[in-house]
Parts: structure tokens; sequence; C-alpha cells
């Protein structure tokens, strides 16, 4: 009221998370465009392609059929059983549909995961760099997250000999987000077998697996059943504004899970789940979405050293590139807004991935049409001097 005093309500320590830097950047590129401006969009990694036709008519029929109401806490029965289907076709591994947990989108997936599995203060291990979100949820959850600085020699993965001995958890990503970098079974048996020794619980996000050039991503699945693994409907499937992803957990998790999302979410989106359940044979149209994908990369390699960025870490999978830019600036928060501004393309600042050496790399998202990430490479290369 007017003339009262301002008492300010309070604010817990354990909600003052950093920004998604990548979300600011889009934010700004969504005021340049209002303005009228053309952006070419390589800062967030959401494919340009809709979800597939088979999702969008699966859902109309649902609609029309009648009211899309509360599912189950764990999904759809035969959503559930069409993604144990997907482990045996895309890694000839036999799962039970009992395990699997369909959720919104990966991040409630994180979140289950995360209060399933570690007691507040308890310290969690990831990759630096390493997709931003790990950190700011841990924190959320009043947890410790502990970055393990990766190198490039070790294709910018954790690897089992330099893992912290006091960790209640670990969490990596084959293909990762934002190197686009995999892990072969060894390396990934090697880490899932250190942290067994160490009583270190194993989370494998697994959200890029379906997109990939030059080898198979491997499941951590195919290594052991005593591991979390999260997925999504976002990247392959081309699904992101639907908000609907999937966990797989050891069969003594599954109670403690169903209890956990009963509570937090009731259910992911049933509308969403009808859809996903019909993306996942439009087989045809994810193929070639992958193929767009694999020219935007190649495109990629070709024109960002051409520009001048010529420090990366070639992609196995994902559709990303990330660029040392650390001989052109230690400030890559300002460099990415000059080339939003100057040239018109939105990139996403090493910081999000790395608070340390963030400052001196970029990263590239290739996600979007041919004809925009071709575009885009020609503004970066007059941006840059070299046209």
């Amino acid at each position: 009221m007017s003339g009262a005093s301002q008492v300010s309500v309070r604010v817990s320590d354990r909600s003052q998370v950093d920004p998604f830097i990548v979300m600011d950047v889009m934010e700004r590129a969504r005021r340049a465009e209002a303005a009228g401006r053309s952006i070419i969009h390589m800062e967030v990694g959401q494919p340009g392609t809709p979800a597939p036709q088979a999702a969008r008519d699966g859902l109309v029929a649902a609609m029309q059929a009648g009211p899309l109401g509360y599912t189950v806490a764990l999904g759809l029965p035969e959503l559930r059983a069409r993604i144990a289907r997907l482990y045996r076709d895309w890694y000839g591994l036999e799962l039970d549909p009992e395990r699997v947990v369909v959720t919104a989108g990966s991040s409630a997936a994180f979140l289950l995961a995360f209060t399933a599995l570690f007691d507040a203060g308890e310290k969690v291990g990831l990759g630096l760099p390493g997709y931003p979100s790990y950190r700011q949820i841990l924190r959320a959850l009043s947890l410790e997250a502990v970055g393990i600085e990766t190198q490039a020699e070790n294709r910018f993965q954790p690897v089992a000999r330099e893992l912290p001995p006091d960790l209640a958890g670990l969490i990596v990503a084959s293909p990762a987000n934002p190197t686009g970098t995999m892990l072969d079974k060894p390396a990934l048996a090697a880490l899932i077998a250190a942290c067994a020794a160490n009583g270190t619980a194993f989370v494998s996000d697994e959200i890029y697996h379906g997109i990939q050039y030059e080898g198979r991503a491997v499941s951590a699945l195919e290594v052991s059943d005593d591991v979390y693994v999260i997925n999504s409907f976002s990247k392959y499937f081309s699904m992101t504004g639907w908000r609907i992803g999937w966990m797989v957990v050891p069969e003594a998790h599954i109670r403690t899970i169903e209890r956990l999302a009963q509570n937090m979410f009731i259910c992911a989106p049933h509308a969403s789940q009808v859809a996903a359940l019909h993306a996942m044979d439009a087989e045809a149209e994810l193929r070639a979405n992958l193929e767009i994908y694999a020219e935007n990369r190649r495109l990629m390699l070709d024109g960002l050293p051409r520009a001048g960025f010529d420090r990366i870490a070639p992609p196995d999978g994902a559709f990303y590139v990330y660029a040392d830019v650390s001989g052109l600036t230690d400030d890559s928060l300002g460099f990415a807004a000059r080339i939003l501004d100057e040239a018109g393309v939105a990139v996403t600042p090493g910081l999000d991935f790395d608070p340390g050496r963030g400052a001196g790399t970029l990263r590239f998202s290739y996600a979007r049409a041919t004809a925009d990430i071709a575009e885009g490479l020609v503004r970066l290369e007059r941006f840059m001097g070299r046209r």
C-alpha cells in the first residue's frame, strides 16, 4: 500500500542460479528480428524441422476421439513399450518396458534423477565444457556441481583416471553439448566401472542419440543396467516444444521414481505422449532430417575455418561446433554480441558451457535449414574480413 514500508519476500540461496545464456542470446535475436533485422540462428540447439507428420496426424486423431486427461505417472504403457523396442532396434538390447519412465522433457528427467539419487550437499561431477543446466539444476537442489575440466586430446570427455574420488554421482553426455564428441564403448565402460568402484551413481545423457555421422553412439545400457539413462524426443525426433522425454532406471528404482513423478509432475503431457508414440514410426522423415544435419555439418566444417574459426572440435554427433576463439578474444560474451549486432548471426558464448575457459570459446549450432547455415557462414566471413 502507498506509504507502507516495503518488506522484501525472502529468496532462497539455492534459487540464485546463473542465467541460461543461450536463452538470453535467443531473446536478443528475437528483439532484433522484431525490429526488422534478418537474423541467422546459430545459437539454439533446436531443429528447424517440425515434429514428424505422423506425430501431428496421430495427435489430431486422438483429440477427435476423446479428451486427453492425466495418464499414469510413468507414462502411457504403449509409449513405454515402444521406447523399449527402440533399444532393441538401435542397440540390440532387450529392455523391460517397466524400467522406462516418460517425462516432461529431459529436464524433468534430470530433476527426477538427481532427486532420487542424491542428498543435499553431495557432490556430482560433470565434464567442462558441458550443458549448463546440469550445474544450475544441481544448485537448485542444494547439490554441489563439481566441474571436471576436459581436454581436446580426450575429445572433451571425462576420463576415468581423472575422476575425483568423493563424487556421489557423475553425469556424462555422448554425443556431448557443446562439442558433439562421443565416447566409444571402452571409454564409457571405464567411466562406469570407475564409478561403480567408488559407489558413484552414473547418469548418461543420451538426448543426441540418433544424430551421429561417423559411427554409432553407444548407450550406457550396453555396459550396465546399474545406470540412469536420460533421453528426449526434442532432438532426433524434432519435438523441442512438445516437452517430452524419457529415462531408463534400474529395476530397484522404479517405485522411487514413480512416487517422485506422481508428486512433482503427475504425468508428462498426454498430448505430447501421443505425438511421441507416432513419431517413433516416422523413420523415413527422421532420416531425411539427419541428412540435412549431415550437409549442414559439412558446410560448417568447411566454412568456419574459411571464416577464421579454425580451432574446432569436429563433431561426431549432435548439431554443434565448439570453437576455440581465445586467439581472437578473451570476452566471448562481448564477441558474440558483436557478431549478432554487426553480422546478424546469433551464436552462443562458451561461458554457458565452461565458466572458466569459456571466455575464449563459442558454440555454433547447425540445426536449422541448410540455406540459413550457408547464409550465416557468408555473414561470418564478412564479419571476420575474409570476404
